[in-house]
């Protein structure tokens, strides 16, 4: 397996491209067009989208990768939530998602997409359904966990206290997995479980 990070150029998330076979790759959170770029440049065909949750800085490319044929995935408790007009008017801005959901997943959901086998993990705290994405030695954060930090929890559906039982409950994976974060650098799960200055 191999995971390629993409950076933002703007105000989005970081996004992830996941190939087993160098040819079908899943994206998650596909937040700009800079995604898009890096699928051509290596000769990758997105064939799943996983979603971490639905706010518009994680979800910008969605459309673009809908039109190609890809099936997009999302937590069972936050499909409402990515359609809803409160989560479209964050911000001030006003967002229409143009794709479907082709299926949501349940905590503790095991499934394989494109050769790669994932373990969903509900993570309630910065959205109520937001999803956390544990692959090999790979642990897809989103917004729950950063390097030294934690996603803000101010938003619609955001709790503190939902997001401090979240991120003890990634504290508690067997093992110290790479943390691949919504936003900042990578950072391992050991070492947040050391340093995290909001979760001890």
């Amino acid at each position: 397996m191999k995971v390629f990070k993409v950076e933002p150029e703007g105000f989005a998330s970081n996004s992830y491209i996941i190939t087993a076979d160098g040819k079908s790759a899943v994206v998650i959170d596909p937040s700009e067009e800079s995604v898009l770029d890096e699928l051509r440049r290596k000769n990758l065909q997105c064939e799943y989208v996983l979603l971490t949750h639905g706010h518009f800085d994680h979800v910008g490319m969605c459309g673009e990768l809908y039109k190609t044929g890809a099936r997009i995935l999302c937590g069972e408790y936050e499909k409402d939530f990515i359609f809803c007009e409160e989560n479209a008017s964050i911000f001030g801005g006003v967002y229409i998602p143009q794709f479907k959901i082709a299926r949501t997943l349940a905590d503790g959901e095991k499934f394989t997409l494109c050769g790669v086998d994932f373990t969903a993990i509900h993570t309630p705290g910065h959205t109520g359904g937001n999803m956390c994405y544990l692959a090999e030695n790979c642990l897809f954060s989103g917004d729950t966990l950063f390097c030294c930090s934690v996603g803000r929890t101010d938003l619609p559906t955001g709790s503190m206290s939902k997001l401090v039982r979240s991120v003890k409950k990634l504290f508690v994976l067997e093992g110290n997995p790479t943390v691949y974060t919504g936003h900042g650098p990578d950072t391992t799960l050991e070492f947040e479980r050391k340093n995290n200055p909001y979760v001890r």
